[in-house]
């Protein structure tokens, strides 16, 4: 016990006056205005629908996936960096 109260971790506050955002979301709402991306998403919702709506089957939307999330992705990258502090 001795170690520990000579020892102590310093404790890190954020300020309670600024609300923090997160710079992503809102870079992905507004990149997923985009015609190719909705495109992409409109593609995937297809897939998905046609999956769910099947009782047996071993279609998966995974390709459709993969390319919405890595177009979207794309997309935020090109500006969220310069967003962080």
């Amino acid at each position: 016990m001795a170690f520990k109260s000579w020892f102590s971790m310093p404790v890190v506050k954020a300020d309670d006056e600024e609300e923090l955002v997160d710079p992503q979301a809102a870079l992905r709402e507004k990149c997923q205005a985009k015609g190719h991306i909705e495109s992409l998403y409109n593609k995937y919702q297809e897939c998905n629908d046609r999956v769910n709506g099947r009782s047996k089957t071993t279609e998966t939307c995974m390709e459709e996936l993969f390319d919405y999330v890595a177009e979207l992705d794309h997309c935020v990258a090109h500006s969220l960096f310069s967003k962080l502090k």
